[in-house]
Formats: C-alpha cells, structure tokens, sequence
C-alpha cells in the first residue's frame, strides 16, 4: 500500500494564544486532488503552512512524502501561496528560470522549462517584462508555473483562480488536472466550489482549526443523500421562496435548487412547485459541494456556540 502524500495527525498551532489548530487530523492520499475548504480564519493556510514546515506545530505530527521532516522534502513539493510572492524588479523570464534554479535544477534545464511554461502560458511575448508590470492574472499564472515547474510529487494551491478571468482560469484548471495526470498530488485550497465539485476525489472542511467534514467526495454526497430538487423554469426569481417542507431555496429565475427539510415528501413538494410555475424539467438530484458546505459550517457553528 502506497504511503499517503500528507498525513496530519492531532496538529496543534497557536498565535497568541488563539488556537489556529485545535487537534487536526488529515490524510491525503497519493495521486489525487483534494480539496481543502473552510471559511475564512477556519486554519487552511496555517494547516497548509505547518504541514510544508513553514510552521512549527505546538503540537501532533506531520508526515510529508513519507519524511517527519517538511524541509527535508521541500524540494519534492511545490506551493502557490494566497499572497503573490514574485520579484517585481525581475524579468519574468530570468524570474521563472531563478525559481526553478532553487529548487534544484541546471541553469540550462531552468531556462529551457521557464521558456516552455511561458508559452504554455501564453506569456512568451512578455517574457522580458518587469513583474510589476503585469497584471494580477498575469502574475498568478506565473506563480502556478512556479510551483510546477520541477515537477513536484506534492503541489499545494491556496487560491490559485484568485485574479483570473474565466479563460485563464479554465486553463489553470486544465493544468491542475494534468498535474493530477502525471501521478502529481494536488492539495487545492479554494472558495470556488464549482472548481471543488469539478476536480476533487476527497475533501476536507474545517471550522475553527477542526475538520468537521471529510473523506471522498462521493461518499460524502451519498451520506447526505438525494435530498435537492432542481427546477429548470421560466417563471422568473423568488416565486419559490416558501414552499412546505424546503430548507433552502437559491431561485435565479432560470434554475431553483430546492433542499429539502429532511422529513419533507419529494413529490409534495414537486406538486407544490409545479403549481406555481411553469417547469421545463424538475428532478430529485444530490446536493451540490455548496450547500453541503453552509449546512455543515452553519451546524458547527451552532455546536460551537452551545459549547461556549
């Protein structure tokens, strides 16, 4: 059996005596995309941070590509931070090939891999251009090249559609699936649920430095069950706010996704829709990766309180 890529375990990490991790376990496995997710302040980026040895853990353990040691490793993983973290005075050229040097490549090989990323990137023609001088999508594709670019076993992604329009990010997220594709694991860190439920095999949630959801993303969805009627109408925003037995309705006007109250009869309530617009199509689906998320945060949130 193959050794998973991360594995934390109990992983303590505090600030000033706020408890970032509070006893986190986590295990990736090999070869795959997972899915980091969790709001703002949960403990992603401390997670991802002490597990890379950036930090050191006040408590627990990581294993990291079978090694104790993180920095032992480093130059076996790659990483986009949240925050850009390019030279601005630097040629983008000279500054893709200096990253790929550090990381342990020939001066020859960098140069040769930062042309090809380059184009692969479609920043070729800009290749002698200050960083400063780019935009912030420009700036991420680099930063994603960076992380790649020595072909790492380990690549972790905090925010990497930040700043990108929706062609580049469609070619960051044909990369990542090739990353994925060559046997690379992908740790992907993101509040773009729709990229989550497109590319990730397993997932974690955490909230207030615990995991409070995980496991493959299947097997999540089936947990929570074919609990989601999806209306496809032409009835306009808002005329299915309301209706007995549904918990949540997002109604665009165009597609309402209905979830149900967990005692609630499907058909009931697929009569009750169908009297009140006219419907293309309506059929009982699984929850969306969205709506398990705000269900399983705001029920943590609500034990959190209790325990306060």
């Amino acid at each position: 059996m193959a050794l998973s890529a991360l594995t934390c375990r109990s992983l303590v990490k505090t600030f000033n005596n706020t408890r970032a991790l509070d006893g986190l376990d986590l295990t990736v496995e090999p070869g795959t995309i997972f899915g980091l997710l969790g709001p703002n302040g949960s403990g992603k980026t401390t997670t991802i941070r002490t597990s890379l040895g950036i930090y050191r853990p006040d408590g627990g353990s990581v294993e990291i590509l079978g090694s104790r040691d993180p920095l032992a490793v480093r130059r076996r993983t790659g990483y986009l931070p949240e925050e850009r973290g390019l030279y601005p005075k630097m040629k983008l050229g000279e500054q893709l090939a200096f990253l790929a040097s550090i990381r342990g490549l020939s001066a020859a090989e960098s140069g040769r891999r930062a042309a090809s990323w380059l184009e692969r990137l479609e920043l070729a023609p800009r290749s002698q251009s200050l960083t400063r001088e780019l935009s912030k999508g420009m700036q991420q594709k680099v930063q994603f090249a960076a992380a790649v670019i020595h072909e790492p076993e380990l690549v972790v992604l905090d925010e990497p559609f930040s700043g990108l329009d929706p062609i580049n990010s469609r070619l960051l997220k044909d990369l990542i699936v090739e990353q994925r594709a060559r046997g690379t694991t992908v740790i992907l860190s993101t509040h773009r649920m729709e990229e989550v439920e497109a590319m990730c095999e397993s997932i974690c949630l955490i909230h207030h430095g615990r995991v409070v959801l995980s496991g493959p993303l299947k097997d999540i969805k089936a947990r929570f069950g074919r609990n989601t009627i999806v209306v496809e109408h032409g009835g306009g925003p808002g005329l299915l706010h309301g209706i007995p037995g549904v918990q949540a309705c997002d109604d665009g006007g165009r597609e309402a996704r209905l979830r149900l109250e967990p005692t609630a009869h499907p058909q009931r309530v697929m009569r009750a829709v169908l009297e009140r617009v006219e419907v293309s199509s309506i059929r009982l689906d699984e929850p969306h990766i969205e709506d398990i998320y705000l269900e399983t945060i705001g029920t943590s949130k609500m034990s959190s309180e209790m325990r306060t």
